[in-house]
């Protein structure tokens, strides 16, 4: 009897017990600082497609409250037109609403996508993302996945020569890294493709050989192939030739639309220049074409131009050689600060000291350096002195600087018209025979460079005249607007 009575006592705690336990389920947590948590926080699909099909990738939803929490709404981006679908807690759609999670508990959440690598017309990578919105917080988790049939490198280190062949794309996600040693070349035809920020970084010791022809240049710009993309600058980030990396060359490249066109870093232990470069265009850089840090570079036949900031700058010291290259900069997507060609021959530590870097020689020879700016050319020679060697020769200079020093300036010319075809769409060549370019050069000037500079950029002879243009083009009809 007495045990009767004990566990009748028992039942209103027993009630009590289930009641809270009740309530606290029933607790919903409001607090609009409440973030969720994810398992990741973007989901790649780097399967690359040879077919129509679909793959399917998961995460998870961590609730980190005692108490469950609605999250008011689940959805695609894209919505309807995304290629994603998801799927969470057996409900499949593009948005989800009123979805709860119970106090530290967690849900799966399935996400497929299906790919048609072959159309030619979508982009290399479809992007996408699915926000939840919890209390008025909004968070997201990226999705990621290969566009088209391409050859594909997500923060990858190339530790072996390697080839980029031309048959199919080749996309940068990330940074892509030759390491020491190693040689990485990229044929004729090819086209390289970075994504937002990507880098293609050279290392120590490491080599890239882009080996474009006239009829078959390399190129390499940015993911998005859509119209709207097609001259936005600053869609990737740079081509690095990092401190010590050796004998790189560029022939016929065209470089466009990212941050940085090529990151010549300080000179290593090879007695040839950190980078050769020929026959190449550079332009729609956010920030600047070619960016020479203390280290040394040979151009000929080059078109650097229209960039956010520098064209090209050459700081650091170092030596430099460039030929027939038209230096140029309309930039007309925001305001430019700076000139389009940059000498400088020091830099400030992290201790705030001057460290002075000799510049023992910028050469220019029938080039030309031109903008939009009353002053294209910054001489940013310390204070101090230090070693500050130029010489621009038979070149047209759009400067306010004085050019009467025969021995800096031989032959060159100042602020006089070179009629270019199209300086705003980087079309460099001089449209009408009354340019100041037509046979201004110096035929001296096509001795001594690493490629035979008798043919301009397209071709063109330069010796079948008096004397040979300035600038990467020689003068044709053809040339002219049409």
């Amino acid at each position: 009897m007495k045990r009767y009575r004990f566990l009748a006592g028992l039942l209103p705690v027993f009630a009590l017990l289930f009641f809270a336990s009740c309530q606290k389920d029933d607790k919903f947590d409001n607090n609009p600082d409440l973030n969720l948590s994810f398992s990741a926080d973007t989901v790649f699909f780097d399967t690359v497609f040879t077919t129509v099909g679909s793959s399917t990738r998961v995460f998870m939803i961590y609730n980190p409250s005692d108490n469950k929490v609605n999250v008011s709404s689940v959805r695609l981006a894209r919505g309807s037109s995304s290629p994603f679908r998801m799927n969470i807690d057996g409900i499949a759609a593009t948005e989800i609403r009123d979805l709860e999670i119970a106090g530290k508990d967690s849900l799966f959440v399935f996400v497929k996508v299906t790919i048609d690598p072959n159309q030619a017309n979508a982009p290399l990578i479809q992007n996408d993302s699915i926000v939840f919105t919890t209390n008025g917080n909004i968070q997201d988790v990226k999705l990621v996945a290969w566009g088209q049939d391409a050859y594909f490198y997500r923060n990858g280190i190339i530790g072996s020569d390697y080839v980029f062949t031309p048959e199919k794309p080749h996309v940068i996600y990330g940074y892509l890294i030759v390491d020491s040693l190693y040689t990485l070349s990229v044929e004729a035809g090819a086209r390289v493709h970075l994504h937002s920020g990507a880098i293609l970084m050279v290392y120590r010791d490491a080599t890239i050989k882009v080996n474009g022809t006239r009829e078959n240049p390399v190129i390499f710009e940015g993911d998005r192939l859509e119209d709207y993309y097609r001259d936005i600058p600053g869609q990737w980030g740079r081509i690095w030739l990092y401190a010590g990396s050796i004998n790189n060359e560029f022939n016929y490249a065209v470089i466009r639309n990212g941050e940085v066109g090529i990151h010549a870093d300080t000179t290593g232990n090879s007695p040839n220049p950190t980078l050769r470069i020929s026959n190449s265009l550079i332009y729609n850089m956010s920030k600047t074409g070619i960016l020479g840090q203390g280290t040394t570079i040979e151009a000929a036949n080059c078109v650097i131009g229209n960039c956010g900031a520098r064209s090209l700058a050459l700081t650091l010291g170092g030596r430099y050689d460039f030929r027939h290259c038209t230096i140029g900069n309309f930039w007309n997507k925001s305001f430019r600060r700076e000139t389009a060609l940059v000498l400088n021959n020091y830099y400030i530590d992290f201790t705030g000291a001057v460290q002075l870097r000799p510049l023992e020689q910028a050469y220019f020879g029938n080039c030309a350096i031109y903008g939009e700016k009353n002053e294209e050319i910054t001489f940013d020679q310390h204070s101090s002195g230090g070693v500050f060697n130029y010489r621009f020769e038979n070149c047209l200079l759009k400067t306010e600087a004085n050019i009467e020093d025969a021995e800096k300036f031989p032959g060159s010319l100042k602020n006089q018209n070179p009629w270019f075809r199209d300086p705003y769409q980087a079309l460099y060549q001089p449209d009408t025979l009354v340019s100041s370019l037509i046979n201004k050069g110096n035929a001296g000037v096509l001795n001594g460079s690493f490629i035979n500079l008798q043919e301009d950029i397209d071709g063109r002879l330069r010796t079948a005249d008096t004397a040979p243009d300035i600038g990467a083009y020689e003068f044709s009809e053809e040339n002219r607007k049409k």
